[in-house]
């Protein structure tokens, strides 16, 4: 019976059906569509940052930034031979280290042991200068009116002598300047660090018994550019290299032009048993503010950044978009969503109002107020789970438009306060904009949007689909159950 006479209802009373289940999908809709470019905006982020330090890396330890003028300058410099022939070639190159800051390597072992730390690795981040090019003599012009001996041909001052007259002409020099940046990874240990936010797409990875093999990976957009292959050779400060495989930014952004061992790395810059960055893994993500304190508490002279510090410092579109999701969007869906439930209830209540006579003849015929309100409760569930159906149809189909047209957004990472050993990871000047970015150096990224519908954002959808329909049947039925058979039956049309 409350079946048959719910599908009764429902079907003399489509058009009102219609309309509560309208206002539900319209909410439903876009928590689906807000929920799922939220999520999109975090991968973008998480996406932004694991092209900067690597897959599961936490936390990165540096060495604290010097205070201003307490170093050198640091800049490199070049000399040349002399040589006898114009024509020959002049080249110098320099590695330097990233930032010029450096922690012992002993420093993985003591920030591995830390309470809290599951993995610590260290890295050793350099930029290499290579200058290349010649010098050209210049030509001695004499001067019009004067013989070989440099005599005018006039008397007078200056017109004897022995010193010819005239000018140097031509002659310079022309160098070309090549910089790139080099990564040296533990190849015992790789796991961590910037090289696992990379795929190998031709030949392999590094060997764990490579730790001073002359071997490297080079990045694909560098080989590209230096036309570069597995099994060629790559020269780094007299040094050969043979190329054993090609990797892929995921983020389309390399973190270094090329990887090589730690240890071999730490031969070409002079820096024997010297790190720039520990990239840490902490055991549980909940403690992560808890490892931090540690660390800065008894590892001194260091600089820690987590991957929240380092995600403050990320501006652009990126932060724009991600900021209005989660402000803007979010109050906005919470808005609409109390809203439809609102206008389901009114609607319902109102439905109720016209169907006075109805319940007031079911009540004379033996119905109980229990009775009756159930099935006003069912006939608003049931509504309230067809704009749940409707809702899900149109927040996935708005979830998939935004991921078909990908709108790109921009993300640039600037310094996060540290100075250069205070920011994440220590590529490009501390995550800045090229092998040679300064301290306030910074670097801009292109992230395509998508908007993923995971299965706790439809459950949640058919959730609100139910709550929308128990609310608009607790005013229905709170109307219903208020109704008096004397009352109703009086109401003759």
């Amino acid at each position: 019976m409350f079946f048959t006479y719910l599908r009764r209802e429902l079907r003399r009373r489509r058009k009102a059906a219609l309309v509560v289940a309208s206002g539900l999908a319209l909410g439903i809709a876009l928590v689906i569509v807000v929920s799922s470019v939220s999520t999109g905006m975090g991968r973008a982020q998480d996406k932004v940052l694991e092209s900067l330090y690597g897959l599961g890396t936490d936390m990165t330890v540096t060495k604290a930034a010097a205070a201003p003028g307490s170093g050198g300058t640091g800049r490199p410099r070049f000399e040349f031979d002399a040589k006898g022939d114009d024509a020959a070639d002049q080249s110098s190159d320099r590695v330097m280290v990233q930032g010029f800051q450096t922690l012992p390597a002993a420093t993985v072992a003591k920030i591995g042991g830390q309470d809290g730390v599951a993995d610590a690795v260290g890295g050793l981040s350099l930029n290499v200068m290579k200058v290349d090019g010649q010098f050209r003599r210049g030509e001695f012009k004499q001067q019009e009116g004067t013989d070989q001996g440099g005599r005018s041909g006039q008397g007078g001052p200056g017109g004897g002598g022995g010193m010819p007259q005239g000018e140097v002409r031509g002659g310079g020099a022309s160098f070309d300047v090549n910089s790139f940046s080099v990564y040296g990874t533990d190849v015992t240990a790789q796991g961590l660090g910037p090289l696992t936010s990379s795929k190998i797409t031709k030949g392999r990875t590094f060997k764990t018994s490579e730790t001073d093999a002359k071997v490297a990976v080079v990045d694909a957009s560098y080989a590209k550019e230096k036309k570069l292959a597995v099994d060629k050779t790559v020269t780094v400060h007299g040094t050969k290299f043979t190329i054993i495989g090609v990797s892929t930014a995921d983020s389309g952004d390399a973190a270094a032009d090329l990887y090589i061992p730690l240890k071999r790395a730490q031969t070409l810059a002079d820096a024997k048993d010297k790190v720039t960055t520990v990239y840490v893994k902490a055991t549980d993500s909940q403690r992560i503010d808890e490892v931090k304190s540690a660390i800065q508490k008894n590892v001194s002279g260091t600089t820690v950044t987590t991957s929240a510090d380092l995600a403050d410092t990320v501006s652009g579109s990126l932060s724009t978009a991600s900021d209005l999701a989660a402000g803007v969007g979010k109050w906005l869906s919470i808005v609409v969503l109390a809203a439809a439930f609102l206008v389901a209830g009114l609607l319902t209540s109102s439905a109720v109002s016209r169907r006075v006579r109805e319940f007031g003849t079911l009540k004379a015929l033996g119905w109980k107020s229990g009775r009756v309100t159930r099935q006003v409760m069912g006939e608003a569930l049931v509504n309230g789970l067809l704009g749940g159906v409707i809702g899900i149809a149109v927040g996935l189909a708005g979830a998939w438009l935004v991921t078909a047209v990908s709108p790109t957004l921009t993300a640039q990472l600037g310094a996060s306060g540290g100075g250069t050993g205070g920011r994440m990871g220590g590529f490009g000047g501390g995550m800045g904009g090229g092998p040679m970015g300064g301290p306030g150096a910074s670097r801009t990224l292109d992230i395509a949007l998508t908007a993923p519908v995971s299965l706790s954002v439809i459950l949640t959808a058919v959730a609100l689909a139910v709550a929308g329909g128990l609310i608009a049947g607790a005013f229905g039925g709170w109307r219903a159950s208020r109704l008096r058979p004397a009352d109703a039956l009086r109401r003759v049309e």
